[in-house]
């Protein structure tokens, strides 16, 4: 893991990440037009990171009036993404980390050591880190915290 890791007021590392369909995601291409929150979660199919993914996509359209996009990342291969996504019809881009270059890049903790962490990034346009949120026990609060701080930022 990252000595230091990503704090607000920094830039956020740009990085790049296959998506579901091959082509390339990056993060600063996705900034030129939107603020990102991007949220790194433990696994696909559990109870709380799919309560957050639920929550994220009943309030997706309010993230996009805000001028956001949610991306998710978490070390699930791309093909549990798909499975994910499917079931849960989640309108919003999952990544696959295999091996947790990105998340160790961010420097998001891991949990008694072993389980990945829960931890939203809310980035400005400019890339700077605006606000982080960590929580392992509150999945919900993520999407709530991300929507209070999109607003404040549209304010500005």
């Amino acid at each position: 893991m990252k000595e230091n890791p990503v704090k607000v007021g920094d830039k956020a590392p740009d990085f790049e990440l296959q998506r579901q369909d091959g082509s390339m995601f990056s993060l600063y291409d996705l900034l030129k037009e939107k603020n990102v929150v991007l949220y790194f979660y433990p696994k696909d199919n559990t109870p709380g990171c799919t309560k957050q993914a639920c929550e994220f996509r009943d309030q997706y359209e309010v993230f996009q009036e805000q001028g956001a996009e949610v991306v998710g990342i978490s070390s699930d291969s791309v093909a549990s993404h798909q499975r994910f996504e499917q079931e849960f019809h989640l309108p919003f881009l999952l990544l696959s980390d295999k091996g947790g270059r990105i998340r160790d890049l961010y420097g998001v903790p891991r949990k008694l050591g072993l389980l990945p962490g829960r931890v939203t990034y809310i980035i400005d346009k400019k890339g700077i880190v605006r606000y982080i949120f960590n929580s392992m026990t509150k999945p919900l609060e993520h999407v709530s915290t991300a929507l209070e701080v999109l607003k404040d930022l549209e304010e500005v």
